[in-house]
């Protein structure tokens, strides 16, 4: 069933964003969904006054003599402490950012993609790569695809999470190979083991310079016999293999389904929704194009799309400090409890918990996930300003929580829930933040 215009853009501005604020609602539903779409999406790749003006944190240098931290103790030690605080203060500065964007549609695409090409600082260890790569996301995400998987492919990050060092002629290593395959580009069932293996032998000899951040590929390492990979014959570089990948059938399906199961609901390839998509993003593999033919798919503004996501752990933290406007400033001040309850939930950014990345769905319900959520909006609500809520009538106080949170409508098991606690508002706030209306995406 379609939804009215201000569900619709209620719905637009949760999956292209983090939410929208009461004003940013009401203005949308004047302008309209279309102009609503433009709006979003033509803060893709532009500057963001509120993002940028979070600054980054200060990288030491890396050691120029590498060798020296496994001898020297002390001198190990200091620098592990080193890395662990740019760590917690690279994630609280994206977090920052995102709480601060004016441009919420690009922020939201650098997570997804995030999620898409998963690394994780826990095995990268340096923050300055994790920190590249983010840029990386922000600023190539949203164009050519294949023009950013060639950049990934050669990212600092991905080649430490990937073992690039490992990848050797004499014994080549399939780990960037596979995962190109299986979940960068094409999906499982779209490439054989001999695609793999011979992949594996393009991307030989590919190197990263740790103290400089350099990319190279060793003539030494790189096999330079020709390989037959997805039918084609005589590839012997990874570009080529890139190229390739993202250029066939199976990839002008499969980024598109990946694309709708973030921002829709999960599908496959081969369902009839990417039929509608397939075709134009094939024609130029345009990443913010494909957006703007999701948003615009008449199954998109659905009950089914509606109902289709539950909030990752990220979207539901940064969505709710943003609508209770919490600044990113009293985030960056005190960061321990936006952390403490991201580790609760299972998801802080820059370290998903494997090459498969972070679940969707059910992955995110659990018993000590409810708990964890409730015990953040309880405080939340206790501190932040809800006299939208607070300065209603008591009555009124259900609706002005939809109001403060961008939910126009409340089910009759929530409305009934909200009613009977509308005598004390911050109850009022907590119920609403971990409603079913909010916690789905």
């Amino acid at each position: 069933m379609s939804l009215d215009t201000t569900s619709a853009i209620a719905l637009l501005y949760r999956r292209l964003g983090f939410g929208a604020t009461a004003q940013e609602l009401s203005s949308g539903v004047a302008a309209g969904y279309s102009a609503t779409v433009s709006n979003l999406l033509g803060g893709l790749g532009q500057p963001d006054a509120g993002g940028d003006a979070i600054v980054p944190p200060a990288f030491a240098p890396i050691p120029t003599d590498l060798a020296q931290l496994r001898t020297d103790i002390a001198a190990r030690q200091a620098y592990f402490q080193t890395l662990r605080t740019e760590s917690r203060e690279l994630v609280t500065w994206w977090l920052a950012r995102m709480i601060a964007s004016t441009n919420p549609a690009q922020e939201k695409l650098t997570l997804l993609l995030h999620g898409h090409f998963p690394t994780a600082i826990s095995k990268v260890r340096f923050a300055q790569f994790m920190y590249l790569q983010n840029q990386l996301f922000r600023t190539q995400g949203s164009g050519d695809f294949t023009a950013l998987a060639q950049s990934v492919a050669v990212d600092p990050a991905m080649l430490i999470w990937l073992d690039a060092s490992s990848d050797k002629a004499a014994d080549p290593n399939e780990n960037f190979a596979r995962e190109l395959l299986e979940r960068f580009t094409i999906g499982i069932g779209n490439y054989t083991e001999n695609d793999v293996r011979a992949a594996a032998y393009c991307f030989t000899g590919w190197r990263l310079d740790l103290r400089t951040g350099q990319f190279s590929i060793s003539a030494l390492d790189h096999s330079d016999a020709p390989q037959t990979f997805l039918g084609h014959s005589g590839i012997n570089s990874g570009t080529q293999v890139i190229d390739i990948a993202t250029g066939t059938a199976a990839s002008a399906r499969y980024v598109p389904s990946a694309m709708w199961s973030h921002l829709a609901y999960p599908v496959t390839p081969t369902n009839g929704v990417v039929d509608d998509l397939a075709a134009s993003y094939g024609a130029d593999h345009n990443v913010a194009n494909l957006l703007h033919s999701i948003v615009t798919n008449p199954a998109f503004a659905t009950s089914t799309t509606e109902s289709g996501l539950i909030k990752q752990p990220i979207e539901y933290v940064v969505g709710t400090l943003r609508a209770l406007s919490v600044t990113a400033a009293e985030v960056q001040a005190r960061p321990a409890g936006t952390l403490g309850v991201l580790a609760e939930l299972g998801q802080v950014p820059f370290d998903p918990p494997s090459v498969g990345g972070w679940g969707q769905n059910t992955y995110w319900l659990s018993t000590a996930a409810a708990l964890a959520r409730w015990q953040f909006a309880r405080r939340l609500a206790e501190i932040a300003d809800i006299s939208m809520v607070a300065d209603a009538p008591r009555r009124s106080r259900p609706d002005a929580a939809g109001q403060l949170l961008s939910i126009p409508t409340w089910s009759a098991t929530t409305a009934k829930t909200l009613s009977q606690a509308s005598s004390d508002p911050e109850q009022v706030v907590t119920l609403a933040l971990v409603s079913p209306e909010f916690v789905s995406n």
